[in-house]
């Protein structure tokens, strides 16, 4: 794995360059990285993957815990690791242990033993050694180690444990790191500043190849939060990359790329899918709106609409006007109702596939912004919008 910072705005936003050996070309950061289920997307066929933008969308995220109900790690490793068993050889793969999707962390059950998370295979808690066992048999491209990731009401104490366990289980994970992969260490720290800082601080001196951080959106407020991320990007290598989990919103994304941000998980896009919303905010300048953007649309706003709505049932427009997913060149509204109504699964599909398309094209934006110096105005202006869009909604109720 290779990284470079090409360009900062404003002091931390920075645009950089990532290149992973199994991928067909270097990637653009500030990045997003698609959420899967046992490595492959939750909706999109692996023969609709190259519709999505390349190389943007080449990057993947999975849970190791997801295997627990599947193939052994000696199985996996005798088919030749992940991309082999999937037959993704163009894909680079991340590894990260927590997922808010199927594998979320549960700290009252962790220990000094190993961390605690619910699976789709009940409540697990998993040791350093058997999650390297996973991570040697997969072989992904990127992994992250394991942490105590605690929420942001536990006491000082808890808080200050799970710091020392997550430093005690980095050195583990290294000493049985195989050979190959890039290292991520894990950063915690919960909503304490001096704990994120000094965290970061002893993350920094380890042999790792870039930075996980960890135990966000577990409750800190938008207010607090770019203190607690500026306290950990300001202690880390300007040269390596930094992952967070978490923060899905555009919002929360474009607070994490303000303090410095690199790689981000798209967990976001499955809660969207899920619910039957496709987003629809503007891609080429903020001021404009979604052109037929209905202000009485049950649960929608100015960023999604919810495709369940009996008002889209004889809609014959795409979801977003000359927006080139396949989903949009070819399928309606109407159809894409019709569908969710009566429960198909090409309704996820065809949403996921809007979704997806549509927020790689958010950060592409974002990069745009950070190359012409101007992420500080794209920011204010791209939440000004929202909170104007919102203000008016309020007013016509």
């Amino acid at each position: 794995m290779k990284f470079a910072v090409k360009a900062l705005s404003n002091g931390r936003a920075r645009a950089g360059v990532l290149q992973l050996g199994s991928c067909p070309g270097p990637i653009e950061t500030p990045s997003l990285l698609l959420s899967t289920r046992k490595g492959l997307p939750l909706f999109i066929a692996p023969d609709l993957l190259p519709s999505l933008p390349s190389p943007d969308c080449h990057l993947l995220q999975f849970s190791p815990l997801h295997f627990l109900e599947g193939p052994s790690p000696k199985t996996i490793s005798s088919i030749g690791g992940l991309h082999t068993m999937l037959g993704l050889h163009d894909y680079g793969f991340a590894a990260v242990p927590r997922d808010s999707i199927h594998s979320l962390p549960e700290c009252d059950s962790t220990n000094k033993i190993g961390a605690s998370f619910e699976t789709p295979c009940g409540r697990r808690l998993i040791k350093p050694v058997e999650y390297m066992e996973m991570i040697t048999s997969m072989r992904p491209n990127v992994w992250v180690t394991l942490a105590d990731e605690v929420p942001a009401w536990v006491s000082d104490k808890r808080n200050k444990t799970s710091v020392d366990r997550t430093l005690k289980w980095l050195d583990e994970c290294i000493a049985l790191s195989p050979a190959g992969g890039a290292v991520f260490g894990s950063i915690v720290g919960g909503s304490n500043v001096e704990e994120r800082e000094q965290c970061a601080q002893a993350v920094a001196m380890r042999n790792v190849s870039g930075y996980w951080i960890g135990g966000f959106g577990f409750g800190e407020s938008m207010e607090e939060r770019p203190s607690l991320l500026n306290a950990v990007t300001d202690n880390l290598p300007k040269e390596r990359p930094r992952l967070i989990c978490g923060l899905g919103l555009p919002e929360e994304v474009l607070q994490a790329v303000a303090a410095g941000v690199d790689l981000f998980d798209s967990d976001y896009i499955y809660h969207l899918t899920m619910g039957g919303f496709a987003l629809i905010f503007p891609l080429d300048q903020l001021e404009k709106t979604a052109c037929d953007f209905q202000s009485s649309d049950e649960g929608s706003d100015r960023a999604k609409i919810n495709l369940r709505a009996t008002v889209y049932r004889k809609d014959t427009t795409p979801i977003v006007e000359n927006c080139s997913c396949y989903t949009c060149q070819n399928h309606t509204k109407a159809y894409i109702n019709h569908l969710l109504n009566v429960h198909e699964m090409l309704a996820q599909i065809l949403l996921e596939i809007h979704n997806t398309h549509h927020y790689l094209g958010f950060f592409r934006l974002i990069r745009e912004a950070i190359k012409e110096g101007k992420f500080e105005q794209f920011h204010k202006k791209f939440v000004q919008s929202r909170r104007d869009h919102l203000a008016e909604d309020v007013a016509s109720v």
